[in-house]
């Protein structure tokens, strides 16, 4: 084990379940933490996205963790070897993302007496949002596991909607004390271009659904939104980006998105590294989401000047507060509501240009990485302090 005493600087340790959430959301994190003067150590499961992240300079460890696992056996087990990588490691601070991370750092960080740790949870996932029976299940034993790890005094818990703010609140997991509100993980919207709307060109209205391949991400209300104004013949185009999210419960088989690609109900693209080219391709961003922390994908599209046609849950209603104003809301789980939104919105080109406007003025405004990343390294140092 190192001694904290005789080493500098100090070392930051960031924790998630996929290398591809590490890569696509916290590299930039990663690099300003780096150039406050940290040192910065990445670990996750295996993936093709950890060689990405060692070439940009960073060390990165593997997890022997299961996603998908809920075997009780397996599970502890995981939390013993965390708890021994991280006696040997010895970070100053943990920072561990998504539910599952943040829960079992926080216990092994507990264990291993790490002297900081923030735990973030960046919305509520499949035990909070599904309607299966395993879940609900799950659902309570998740609410005790966070109400014992997340209450060390050494840490902080950050959340990133006001929704869920209250929900923690409410089921009293911590006190508001150690609850830190941080929109996301930031996006640099530099990157993204300003879509310029040409009202007077009549050309198919592009919706774009960009997400991973879960079903809790509203893609079967998408779907059937798609097949409702296809057989009216309204002029809509509807896209589909995002791979198969094989180690999440929700996952939907990619045999299914097969059969709608054969059907002639949407074009699926896959996954997507160049985001800024393909949302330049598109009118719309569609996500009708059940729940989310803080939907990354919705901020891109809206720095792009895409228009926002999203949920009113938590964390959707974040990036589009005011229906009709900055997006366009609907309730969710309900498909006709949203092919209702797309229909107005083809029948309506200055509309389009309206909204596609106020949400690139919105995403720079709120959403902007540079906001996220300096209120995460002001609660590391909140954390130094105490």
């Amino acid at each position: 084990m190192q001694d904290r005493t005789q080493r500098a600087p100090k070392k930051v340790l960031l924790f998630a379940n996929t290398d591809w959430y590490l890569y696509n959301f916290r590299l930039s994190l990663a690099k300003a933490i780096r150039e406050s003067g940290y040192e910065v150590v990445l670990l996750s499961p295996d993936g093709p996205y950890g060689p990405k992240l060692r070439e940009a300079g960073f060390r990165w460890e593997v997890a022997p963790m299961r996603r998908k696992s809920l075997n009780p056996l397996r599970e502890i087990a995981f939390v013993f070897w965390l708890t021994r990588f991280l006696r040997r490691e010895a970070p100053d601070l943990l920072h561990g993302f998504t539910i599952k991370c943040a829960v079992y750092g926080a216990m092994a960080g507990w264990l291993a007496d790490v002297p900081a740790r923030i735990n973030a949870v960046a919305g509520l996932g499949y035990v909070f949002t599904s309607r299966d029976v395993k879940a609900m299940i799950l659902r309570p034993v998740l609410r005790r596991l966070m109400q014992f790890t997340f209450k060390a005094k050494n840490s902080l818990l950050v959340l990133q909607n006001p929704d869920d703010v209250r929900l923690f609140l409410h089921y009293g997991i911590v006190s508001a004390s150690y609850i830190r509100l941080i929109k996301g993980s930031g996006v640099d919207c530099e990157r993204f271009t300003q879509k310029v709307w040409d009202t007077s060109v009549n050309e198919p209205l592009k919706v774009l659904l960009a997400a991973r391949l879960q079903w809790d991400k509203g893609i079967a209300e998408y779907v059937e939104a798609a097949k409702i104004l296809q057989a009216e013949g309204q002029a809509i185009q509807f896209y589909l980006a995002g791979a198969v999210d094989k180690g999440n419960p929700a996952a939907i088989d990619e045999k299914e998105v097969a059969e709608w690609v054969r059907e002639g109900v949407l074009t699926w693209l896959g996954h997507v590294d160049d985001m800024p080219r393909l949302l330049r391709t598109m009118d719309v961003m569609a996500l009708p989401s059940y729940r989310e922390g803080l939907p990354k994908g919705l901020i891109e599209a809206g720095a792009s000047g895409l228009v926002l046609v999203t949920t009113d849950v938590p964390g959707c209603r974040e990036v589009v507060q005011s229906n009709g104003q900055d997006g366009l809301l609907v309730p969710p789980r309900d498909a006709g509501a949203l092919a209702d939104a797309l229909r107005s919105l083809e029948q309506d080109r200055w509309l389009l240009r309206k909204l596609g406007v106020a949400a690139r003025k919105k995403a720079f405004a709120e959403f902007n990485e540079s906001v996220v990343i300096k209120q995460t390294i002001d609660a590391y140092k909140e954390l130094e302090g105490r």
